[in-house]
């Protein structure tokens, strides 16, 4: 709806992953130098670790855009609350092979050697990434592990990409996985966006999809959504996507801080901590500035505006049903 009003020329803030829209800052320019370091090893793990939408695979993303295609073959595990045959399995299947059904680990292990051995013989690596790392029980991370001990003509044939949490990090403290904390050439924690950054990303995403100062986004408003979001990546895309409907809603073409704050009130209420950092504190007891009934009355003039637009907005999702249905006739 707000793409349509401001004639951007796509969606600037979805959560969906998107290399187009990677942002290089600080942060991620240095986890790419861990990542392209650890690839020049040609064996072993790479550990990135960072919060819940901190931007882990949009940056795997961007290195896999850069790799040469004919030099790398790369299989994703993404779903990781799997056991060690399970997990086995998956990798095969990432990397095109089918595990026959039925059959025993053995058979497995020696199947994925020979593509091991093909891959090599035809100068590609093999690159696996998994990601949720975290979710992985002790057992299949000791299974990566064997896996990364296939080797063809003396050279580690297969090397791990390891996206996780940062409580991954004392999983892989643990006694048991000394083994596999040895073949960690290159670690990384993607840390969140500074308060510049937040700006210089917003920004970034904006001008991608065609934005040209329209609608105007007053200076103060960046410190707010860095304030609500803690600058992690997913948490600015959800506040700007809502604060963008809240302005196409009332038709504005400047976004302000106060209009920040009324969306970033609107999430917390909606979806908890799904679109905030933390609760603002309340205000302080000694205060008498702001009365019982004034403060009653804001609250309501806040939800009036709140039930306001979401009638405008079910109104103009009915309107797009109705066109649609006589596109159809």
């Amino acid at each position: 709806m707000y793409e349509e009003f401001y004639h951007f020329s796509g969606l600037p803030f979805l959560l969906t992953p998107d290399r187009r829209f990677f942002f290089d800052s600080s942060g991620h320019s240095r986890a790419i130098s861990h990542l392209v370091y650890g690839l020049a090893q040609e064996e072993g793990f790479i550990v990135i670790t960072g919060e819940v939408g901190a931007g882990k695979t949009t940056l795997v993303e961007r290195l896999w855009s850069q790799l040469d295609r004919d030099t790398y073959v790369m299989a994703r595990v993404v779903t990781t609350q799997v056991s060690g045959d399970d997990l086995l399995r998956l990798t095969m299947a990432g990397f095109g092979l089918e595990a026959t059904q039925g059959a025993d680990k053995s058979t497995l292990l020696l199947r994925f050697e020979r593509l091991v051995r093909e891959h090599r013989d035809a100068g590609r690596r093999m690159l696996l990434l998994v990601d949720e790392v975290q979710n992985l029980s002790l057992a299949a991370l000791e299974e990566l592990r064997m896996l990364s001990n296939i080797t063809t003509d003396g050279h580690a044939s297969v090397q791990t990409i390891l996206l996780g949490q940062p409580q991954f990090r004392a999983i892989l403290a643990h006694r048991d996985m000394e083994q596999l904390r040895q073949r960690v050439l290159a670690s990384y924690h993607l840390g969140p966006l500074t308060e510049p950054e937040t700006k210089g990303y917003i920004q970034h995403r904006l001008k991608l999809v065609g934005w040209s100062a329209d609608p105007i986004w007053d200076e103060d408003t960046f410190s707010a959504i860095f304030h609500h979001t803690g600058g992690i990546p997913r948490r600015i895309n959800t506040l700007c996507s809502r604060v963008l409907l809240y302005g196409a809603l009332e038709e504005a073409h400047r976004i302000t801080k106060q209009m920040v704050e009324a969306t970033a009130d609107e999430l917390q209420t909606d979806l908890g901590d799904g679109g905030v950092a933390a609760p603002r504190p309340a205000a302080s007891t000694k205060d008498v500035s702001i009365t019982e009934h004034e403060l009653l009355a804001a609250r309501v003039e806040a939800l009036e505006r709140r039930s306001s637009r979401q009638d405008r907005l079910a109104k103009h999702l009915l309107d797009l049903v109705e066109a649609l249905h006589e596109g159809k006739r």
